[in-house]
């Protein structure tokens, strides 16, 4: 787990100093600010598109190599875009195709890696594990974001790519040198869906039990997922869009500039960095307690929407970067535990399908609501409409009698017992 850790502090690091340089990259392309938008979108949109298929494809192949390769893949595109801006080859079509295939190939990557790491510790252990690699990307995103600058300074645009390339390969080689914790449950439950798949039935009906559908299916059915999924997407869209909203808050009704707001991410970073030691603490996480969490985000959004100086700003800026970290990593928790092990890729497939979705709706979404309403109206609103949407669910939740679920045979099998029944 530490040498993952560190390849993966590595990786995280070298990803986000290639998006700085990538958005740069587009501007002195272009001049266009859309236009970096639009590359975002295009790196985004295959999450969309292949989700799905990327989870099923995580949860059929061996965790280990289909992490190896997807990394490999990915170092092969970096040091591809290295050499194309090297020798004066790259444009605005290339870079979004480039884009779209490190998107693609993240469908598959993102689940397979995130899944890995959870195999590394023993049960009781994933929630710590999951708050370490929290930990990591923040660093990661801070080490990046400082070394972009730096090494396209001193060394160029295409030495961020390559440099990142080789964060790429650092993992893939580390990979095989991990030894997985066994789990009997896990390996069960495996072995009972391919029993399942393959007793009596076609080669077209195995494969469609082991599909992305039955990811999809189970996600549908278990509420506590449907409720964190709602939970987490009225957040994203409305409350954690800090890059925007305080962007504009400090430099608008604040008065600040652009160090005033370097000032305000750094604080937003060291928040997070509390907020996931503090998260991988969390032994059993809940959806009440992502729930809760996101209110009180909700609430010191409100206030910070309300400050009259940047130093109030400060002050609340810590506690919502807190609140934000632990919230996204007791989420994850429960994502990544809940489902049968060998559905978890799947499962991990359709949640990076509608976070994509969310993902790229968030943005055009706040931006209205703040021509019409400022960009402190728009983090009050934001605000009431998290807060209230959560107390509508636990309301909502109080009020309904629990109503049993009750998987298919099909299903049930898979999971290792003969009928599985839960409680809405």
């Amino acid at each position: 787990m530490r040498w993952w850790s560190v390849a993966n502090l590595v990786s995280n690091t070298g990803t986000w100093m290639q998006l700085t340089v990538q958005n740069l990259l587009v501007l002195q392309i272009t001049g266009s600010a859309a236009a970096t938008g639009l590359s975002m979108s295009v790196q985004a949109a295959p999450g969309l598109l292949m989700g799905l298929a990327g989870g099923a494809f995580v949860d059929r192949w061996p965790r280990k190599l289909t992490a190896a390769v997807s990394q490999a893949l990915l170092g092969v595109v970096a040091f591809v875009t290295a050499a194309l801006v090297v020798t004066h080859h790259l444009d605005l079509p290339v870079l979004m195709a480039l884009a779209a295939v490190t998107g693609l190939i993240a469908t598959v990557d993102g689940p397979a890696c995130a899944l890995l790491g959870n195999d590394l510790v023993r049960t009781e252990d994933v929630p710590s594990a999951i708050g370490v690699g929290s930990l990591v990307h923040n660093a990661g995103r801070l080490a990046g974001a400082a070394l972009a600058g730096a090494t396209v300074g001193f060394l160029g645009t295409a030495a961020a790519y390559a440099a990142n390339g080789l964060s790429f390969l650092f993992v893939a080689a580390v990979i095989p040198f991990l030894r997985p914790v066994r789990r009997p449950d896990a390996e069960r439950g495996a072995r009972a869906e391919r029993t399942a798949g393959t007793s009596g039935t076609s080669r077209e009906d195995q494969d469609q039990n082991m599909s992305a559908r039955q990811g999809l299916r189970f996600f549908l059915r278990r509420p506590r997922l449907v409720a964190l999924a709602g939970v987490t997407a009225i957040s994203a869209v409305f409350g954690r869009n800090y890059g925007l909203t305080l962007a504009v808050l400090v430099t608008g009704p604040l008065a600040g500039g652009a160090g005033a707001f370097g000032t305000v991410s750094t604080v937003l970073a060291a928040g997070g960095i509390v907020g996931a030691v503090l998260g991988a603490r969390l032994r059993k996480p809940s959806v009440r307690l992502v729930g809760l969490l996101a209110a009180a985000g909700a609430l010191l959004q409100i206030a910070a929407g309300l400050s009259p100086s940047l130093a109030v700003l400060l002050v609340l800026v810590l506690p919502m970067a807190v609140v934000e970290s632990v919230s996204d990593t007791a989420g994850t928790t429960v994502l990544q535990t809940d489902p049968p092990a060998h559905l978890r890729g799947r499962v991990l497939g359709v949640w990076n399908t509608i976070r994509t979705l969310w993902g790229l709706a968030g943005p055009p979404a706040l931006g209205l609501l703040m021509e019409l309403a400022g960009a402190r109206g728009a983090l009050v609103v934001g605000g009431i409409l998290i807060a209230a949407a959560v107390g509508a669910g636990h309301l909502l939740r109080g009020r309904t009698p629990a109503v049993p679920v009750t998987l298919g045979t099909g299903d049930a099998a898979a999971a290792g017992r003969p009928e599985l029944t839960t409680a809405a």
